[in-house]
């Protein structure tokens, strides 16, 4: 009969001290009789700084974490140095990286990450974790990835460039990113050679890589005029892809995509700051615009008002609100102060997840304040795919958020590089340097009190 552990651990909050653990391990039944009512529980994790890399633990390994029987990261692994252990929930958003914190699930979120014990997630598959403790079970679990600039015209050819990401993206639930071509060319080219088009075949290719909603706020959707633009939202819509951020008027533009998992439903907008499209507006197609530094001039209260009242409605009709805005400087890792600002703005409007695009680097990721829990702020995850030349421009990451209802518990950032064919492969995190250091470096994941 298969066991799992339970552990008696006073609940606790990121605020307050926890009680005295009682390290006694009890082992009972994975199902129990009829007559028999099973243990509430969720699990005890294992958690480390986000910037560390992610421990796989067995059994025994967590058990003598646990125990402070092991003082040094070289037994798991990792380069050798001082391992300390915790199980204070205070200040886990500044967790040491020497640290490792034993903790309940409801202590954590995406400022650190956790380890696997005898291959399982324990915030990806909490009911198969072998280590629990007493508490609420946790809510339904969803896991959303967001990619970065996806652009599939010019040098840039279909599925042969999604392929090698495809499992990847079809193994979440949602999958969600910015499309940077038209899939008509119905109108004279607005931006000469960078004017962007690919074929409408794409929308199976896309679908068949593991995307489920298509963002269209972008400064390339009218790269070809009004018609091509009504025409891509038509198609891709047609190929069972929902688009959000752009349509034939405002009223469409404005609508969000809405889909439901399990239960729990996700709402996406997103907005361009970028211009070059045009604004859609009433009986004129175009996308969603926020005017705002350093390309749209200065930031246009009205407009974001707008698009803040546009969060707050969702917030209230959906579990989960994620927000894509196009916006920033090109070729930086450095997001412009007007970012932060807004992102301060969309987290108090309600918006859950804030994943912008555009500048074609990774920028860092920060944690802002919301209403009820922290928001994610992710500033550029870089190009998905691009024909542009630089290194940095032929690299990124690609974030795998995981939710337990409406709650981020997790966020995991994948690096991969475009090879030759264009195509992003995923790369070892000891290869990943360049991607990886100048993210960390402009990322603050200590929400602010």
């Amino acid at each position: 009969m298969g066991c799992v552990l339970v552990l008696a651990l006073a609940g606790c909050t990121d605020d307050a001290e926890p009680e005295p653990v009682d390290r006694a391990i009890t082992e009972v039944p994975s199902s129990s009789p009829s007559d028999s009512v099973a243990p509430s529980t969720r699990p005890l994790v294992l958690a480390v700084n986000a910037r560390r890399p992610a421990l796989a633990l067995t059994l025994e390994q967590a058990r003598r974490l646990r125990r402070g029987a092991i003082d040094d990261w070289r037994r798991l692994g990792q380069p050798a140095g001082p391992l300390r252990t915790t199980e204070r929930t205070v200040g886990l958003r500044h967790l040491p990286m020497d640290t490792v914190a034993v903790v309940s699930s409801a202590a954590v979120g995406p400022a650190v990450r956790v380890a696997t014990v005898d291959g399982v997630d324990p915030l990806r598959d909490p009911a198969a974790y072998p280590l629990q403790v007493a508490g609420p079970t946790p809510a339904e679990v969803t896991t959303l990835t967001v990619v970065g600039d996806v652009m599939l015209g010019r040098g840039v050819t279909g599925l042969p460039v999604l392929e090698p990401m495809s499992g990847r993206l079809a193994d979440a639930e949602l999958t969600v990113g910015n499309l940077e071509s038209t899939l008509s060319d119905d109108g004279p080219p607005r931006q000469g050679g960078d004017s962007f088009h690919a074929p409408p075949s794409v929308r199976g290719e896309l679908r068949d890589a593991g995307f489920d909603a298509i963002d269209l706020a972008n400064n390339h959707t009218g790269d070809y005029g009004d018609r091509a633009l009504v025409d891509t939202v038509r198609l891709l819509r047609e190929g069972d892809l929902p688009t959000f951020g752009a349509g034939r008027d405002l009223a469409r533009a404005r609508k969000p995509v809405v889909l439901e998992r399990d239960g729990v439903r996700f709402g996406f907008l997103g907005f361009n700051a970028i211009g070059e499209t045009p604004e859609a507006g009433p009986g004129r197609p175009g996308a969603v615009s926020v005017s705002m530094p350093p390309r749209t001039g200065p930031l246009d209260r009205a407009e974001l008002d707008r698009f803040l009242g546009d969060v707050r409605r969702l917030s209230r009709r959906v579990d989960v609100v994620v927000v894509l805005p196009h916006w920033g400087t090109q070729y930086t890792h450095r997001p412009e102060p007007i970012q932060h600002r807004v992102a301060r703005q969309l987290a108090g409007a309600g918006a859950d997840l804030v994943v912008g695009g555009h500048p074609h680097w990774v920028q860092g990721a920060e944690l802002v304040r919301g209403p009820v829990d922290d928001t994610l702020v992710v500033h550029s995850l870089g190009n998905f795919t691009f024909d542009m030349t630089t290194p940095q421009t032929r690299e990124g990451l690609v974030l795998e958020a995981t939710f337990w209802g409406g709650r981020l518990m997790a966020a995991n950032f994948v690096p991969y590089r475009m090879d030759a064919d264009l195509a992003p492969r995923p790369v070892p995190r000891e290869k990943a340097g360049s991607i990886l250091d100048p993210f960390w470096e402009l990322s603050s994941l200590a929400a602010p009190r």
